[in-house]
Parts: structure tokens; C-alpha cells; sequence
């Protein structure tokens, strides 16, 4: 089963695997640029009440990502 960014729970740490193929690539550029590479850790620090949005922690430093850019990427 493959699970995603934006169904990971807070305070777990998680390895990201791959980017959703048929994504948007642009966002995938964007990501790829600010450290999301394949086999980084990212830190789920909090989500929103309604879900939306979820802040993240990856290689020293927070970002925040819609659920919906979120749902783009793969995790394990």
C-alpha cells in the first residue's frame, strides 16, 4: 500500500521514497529545490484543525505544504 505525505500522523518521522507519478511537475521542481529528495527524513510537526496545512520538518529547517502538495509525495 502506498502511502503518502499527507496521511502520516504528527510526531512521526518518516523517509521520503518517490513523487507521485503524473504529479505536477512544477511542484515537484519546487520541492526537489528546497531538500525534498528522495530518501530524506521529514518530520511531521503539526497539522492544522482542518487538516490543512502541515508543517514539516526536514534537514534542520520547517516548511509548511497544502495537503494537496502533500499528497503528491511517497513516503515509508
Amino acid at each position: 500500500m502506498t502511502r503518502t505525505l499527507n496521511d502520516v500522523a504528527p510526531g512521526e518521522e518518516v523517509t521520503l521514497k518517490t513523487y507521485h507519478e503524473g504529479g505536477d511537475l512544477e511542484l515537484r521542481r519546487h520541492l526537489l529545490g528546497m531538500g525534498f529528495v528522495k530518501g530524506s527524513k521529514i518530520k511531521v510537526e503539526r497539522v492544522a484543525p482542518l487538516g490543512d496545512p502541515v508543517k514539516l520538518r526536514i534537514k534542520g529547517y520547517s516548511v509548511c505544504l497544502r495537503k494537496e502538495e502533500a499528497k503528491n509525495i511517497e513516503v515509508q
